[in-house]
């Protein structure tokens, strides 16, 4: 097998150009870097996968990523370490890299399922935040999560990061607007819930038998009035602590851990 060694070639370029957010809106690819996400894109979603990039140092190493690579009769490609480390995004590359096809999955195809536990995240913009959100969806059991419009693109290579491979077991819906977002789960009779520090209701005492869907918002100004006030209750996480509050993360997963514990 030939190995990639010229990083100045058009097919480094391109897939190095997917570190874009327009590169990606225009191809439907995105990058998983690691071997974390490459594993799970490679085990549980392998017909996303297009091309898989890895090192000779990488390949001796993960030989069960290339194994289930071989089975799953995907492409792979041998590059030397110079060409792996300009086509990833981050600083300190481990030797693996799949050029992923986005999957498309519409908020209608979720609610056909007749999802128990949602979370919306409205005007998220930190990338770290958003993966870990995602990464917590997954470990709770969250049947999906849904990424407003005006937040921060899912698929740039430090979200899928930051989800550690979650990415490939959630199904996310993007690009709606909050308020088409909260119509849609108010018509399908499931029940909304502002995380907000300014909730009358605690987390120990919210309902969270039935159907529901978490709202959490942007980092500095949480949800706005209008959002709230759209939503069926606003609970807020009590703090016994010194703590004046607690990061999107952190208050996410405490709000999804308390819904896995109900069901």
């Amino acid at each position: 097998m030939a190995v990639l060694t010229n990083i100045r070639s058009d097919r480094v370029k391109t897939v190095r150009a997917l570190s874009r957010r327009s590169m990606r809106e225009r191809t439907g690819l995105f990058l998983a870097e690691g071997p974390q996400s490459v594993r799970e894109a490679v085990t549980h979603r392998p017909g996303t996968v297009r091309d898989l990039y890895v090192t000779q140092e990488a390949a001796t190493r993960h030989t069960e990523i290339l194994a289930a690579a071989r089975e799953a009769a995907l492409t792979v490609h041998r590059c030397s370490d110079e060409v792996l480390a300009s086509m990833c995004d981050t600083d300190a590359p481990q030797g693996l890299l799949a050029v992923c096809r986005v999957v498309a999955t519409s908020l209608a195809q979720v609610l056909a399922g007749r999802p128990r536990l949602l979370i919306v995240l409205s005007q998220v913009r930190d990338p770290g935040n958003a993966g870990t959100v995602l990464r917590g969806a997954d470990a709770f059991g969250a049947d999906a999560v849904i990424v407003t419009a005006s937040s921060v693109d899912i698929h740039a290579p430090k979200v899928v990061r930051s989800t550690a491979g979650s990415m490939f077991h959630v199904p996310v819906v993007t690009g709606m607007a909050i308020e088409d977002v909260l119509r849609h789960l108010r018509e399908a009779r499931i029940r909304t819930l502002a995380a907000d520090g300014a909730g009358t209701t605690t987390l120990t005492e919210v309902d969270l038998a039935g159907p529901h869907a978490w709202v959490m918002g942007n980092e500095a100004w949480g949800l706005p009035e209008p959002v709230r006030e759209e939503c069926d209750e606003v609970v807020r996480v009590p703090i016994h602590g010194l703590a004046e509050s607690l990061n999107l993360a952190m208050a996410a997963t405490v709000c999804l851990y308390e819904s896995s514990r109900h069901r």
